[in-house]
């Protein structure tokens, strides 16, 4: 299959199992609220801090497929090899590190940083060691998750994604008949879900992939490999430390002013933007193997086009999903839980738009891992979205409310957006005019036309099949504008010729 069909056939199968997944998720999470009450709040906050550090393991995935895509591009089978196995051999280092030191400040977490209800602390320290090993379970599945995006078998890495969400959902229906303390209850159903994901990647790679092993081999050791990957993933789990640590940080300092109940509402929030965000990553995990393995080639034009078409492309999918939302967002969410926690719409919808302000330059984020230069970036760019926290707490400390902290973080969010693009301009030759032609102004118009489509319908009374109504005028606005304004014309032909063709292979996973 060639590269523009697998990309096509890869980012379905992500929007196919992104769509199961949202829907899976809300419905098990509906349930969650209903059973759990504001432990959910409590879970969050736990969970949370553990999170605050997990991020590693996606810096890791990251790390690892953008040396294997890379050797992909080069031909360099038997490099594959010891790029697995030295990637294995740090995600277990990394993990017993991680678990070890989350161990020992287990203490200090309890009694300085977290404000929790006597009566729910017991409870809280076990969630806390049930989430560290479902945190080392995670490490260990990175590398093989890696290898899939790398190897771009994205199809079976969709379907094992909505087994998870149909396993969630069976076993948190299994929660009405627990006898025991349902909080602990679910957090052992997150660990058991997260062991069937790490046993489906790992029997399946073994199976297929030469490369792949279950334990790393001595023997393939290369300390200059372990020197690079390591120096490229602490500077990835820097960026993604800042992401994720701003996201959770929130949750820490939203627990400082206010009850369990606003964390609840943040929780609602994150769990509606990581379900959303779900559609722009579909596209960006099926282009990335490709413009790696472009600059793996040498090709760093093809590299660039990419990059700046992925970005606009996952614009446009996002867009299409948020801004509906983002119109609809009290009739969702009292259509999806019912009793809506307060604050809750405020947290969405600003967490959403920020998310789609984000998609505006995402791929040139993937172009700078393309050619290695992460440490500047790391520093400039994501250092950057930390200064959400302080200017929360400050807003806070002088009483602006939940609103204008989130308007904040949305303004920071933009910032770090735009400074994507002089950045990539300096170190690989960006054309930030050619940016804004081919992306800024070409999303524009699409922009205010799905606007336009939601706020024609905007007047009906609140309901389910306004929601829906909602969607449909969204695309049927902006389609056509997105074929004749969004697209240029080869990229036209491109959707042309591809729809065209009689016959599309099955999606092979080897190269």
């Amino acid at each position: 299959m060639d590269a523009k069909k697998r990309i096509v056939v890869n980012t379905l199968a992500q929007n196919i199992r992104s769509v199961l997944n949202v829907v899976l998720s809300f419905y098990s999470t509906r349930i969650v609220l209903k059973l759990l009450g504001d432990d959910y709040g409590l879970y969050t906050l736990v969970a949370g801090v553990v999170a605050m550090l997990g991020f590693v393991t996606n810096a890791m995935v990251v790390s690892t497929q953008r040396y294997l895509s890379f050797l992909n591009g080069k031909g360099e089978t038997e490099g594959l090899r010891k790029v697995f196995s030295n990637s294995l051999m740090l995600q277990i280092a990394f993990g017993a590190a991680i678990v070890l030191l989350l161990v020992l400040f287990e203490p200090l977490i309890f009694t300085s940083v977290l404000h929790i209800p006597a009566d729910r602390v017991i409870v809280a320290r076990q969630v806390y060691f049930l989430m560290l090993v479902t945190l080392f379970f995670s490490f260990l599945v990175s590398p093989y998750r890696a290898l899939f995006i790398a190897r771009e078998n994205i199809v079976y890495i969709s379907v094992i994604d909505v087994l998870d969400g149909i396993l969630k959902l069976a076993l948190v229906i299994a929660l009405y008949w627990v006898t025991f303390d349902r909080l602990v209850a679910y957090t052992c159903i997150m660990l058991f879900v997260m062991v069937f994901c790490y046993l489906a990647f790992l029997f399946y790679s073994l199976w297929k992939y030469p490369e792949s092993c279950f334990f790393p081999k001595f023997r393939d050791c290369d300390f200059s490999v372990l020197r690079g990957m390591s120096n490229f993933a602490g500077w990835t789990v820097y960026s993604t430390a800042c992401i994720v640590g701003r996201a959770q940080g929130m949750q820490v300092i939203l627990n400082q002013f206010f009850a369990l109940a606003v964390n609840k509402a943040y929780g609602v929030a994150i769990q509606v933007s990581g379900a959303i965000q779900f559609v722009a990553a579909s596209l960006l995990n099926a282009m990335s193997p490709q413009i790696v393995k472009a600059e793996g080639c040498g090709d760093r034009g093809k590299m660039l086009s990419l990059a700046v078409s992925s970005c606009k492309f996952a614009f446009l999918l996002l867009a299409l999903v948020v801004v509906p939302l983002t119109f609809e967002m009290p009739n969702v969410l009292h259509v999806w839980l019912g009793q809506v926690p307060e604050h809750s719409t405020t947290f969405a919808r600003l967490l959403l738009l920020s998310a789609l302000c984000d998609q505006l330059t995402i791929g040139l984020g993937t172009a700078n891992q393309a050619i290695g230069r992460i440490r500047n970036y790391s520093l400039i760019i994501n250092t950057t979205k930390l200064l959400t926290l302080p200017i929360a707490w400050m807003l806070f400390h002088y009483g602006f409310s939940i609103r204008a902290v989130m308007t904040g973080y949305l303004l920071i969010e933009a910032l770090c957006m735009l400074m994507r693009i002089p950045f990539l301009q300096v170190t690989a030759g960006l054309s930030a005019a050619g940016f804004f032609r081919h992306v800024f102004w070409r999303v524009a118009l699409p922009f205010c036309a799905m606007a336009a489509g939601c706020y024609s319908v905007s007047g009906l009374p609140p309901s389910f099949w306004r929601f829906m109504l909602s969607c449909v005028a969204c695309v049927t606005f902006s389609l056509p504008v997105i074929w004749f304004f969004g697209l240029d014309q080869n990229e036209r032909h491109a959707f042309l010729c591809m729809f065209r063709s009689k016959s599309v292979s099955t999606p092979n996973s080897d190269n």
